[in-house]
């Protein structure tokens, strides 16, 4: 299986992409190839939503998408990596994402697997609650089928992170695909 990471992370050595490394080593060891996309650190406009695509065509826009775009549709899964910034998504994984709408109808069609991985440093029962309900959506207008999740309560540091249960969740998510 064609495996694409999709890092909404700031910060390369942060919690968020520990668990993202570690569920990429599972995967790799499981058979997958695995390939990622850095969105926090490439270069992506925000959509601006000119619809010069029709939803399903060139975007006016010319940059990392261009060649994101490709990766994409080569993929049988999409993986959702971020930390949790006020109870939703990076600002940096949510452009990658609206980016996606000038391939809606092929991304809709390959009806890809998918799975979320994320931390927060809070760890009450509903601190994923709109983020879960935000990836719901996405499972569902992109006819998604997701394959799990790994929702990292009380992930404030990259030390609270490596000394949980939730790198190896992330590996195991990885490694049973």
């Amino acid at each position: 299986m064609e495996i694409l990471v999709l890092k909404g992370s700031p910060n390369r050595k942060g919690s968020s992409n520990m668990l993202a490394d570690s569920f990429i080593k599972g995967a790799i060891e499981a058979g997958h190839n695995v390939d990622e996309i850095d969105a926090a650190h490439a270069d992506i406009s925000p959509c601006i939503g000119c619809v010069h695509c029709g939803y399903e065509g060139e975007c006016s826009l010319s940059d990392d998408m261009d060649e994101f775009r490709k990766k994409i549709l080569n993929a049988d899964m999409l993986v959702f990596v971020t930390p949790l910034y006020y109870y939703g998504m990076s600002a940096q994984l949510k452009i990658l994402i609206d980016r996606f709408c000038s391939r809606n109808f092929s991304i809709q069609q390959k009806h890809m697997k998918s799975a979320l991985l994320t931390v927060a440093y809070n760890s009450d029962d509903w601190t994923f609650d709109a983020l879960e309900a935000h990836y719901d959506t996405l499972l569902r207008y992109l006819n998604l089928t997701d394959c799990g999740r790994v929702l990292g309560y009380g992930c404030g540091t990259p030390s609270m992170t490596k000394f949980s249960r939730y790198p190896d969740e992330a590996y195991r998510l990885g490694k049973s695909l």
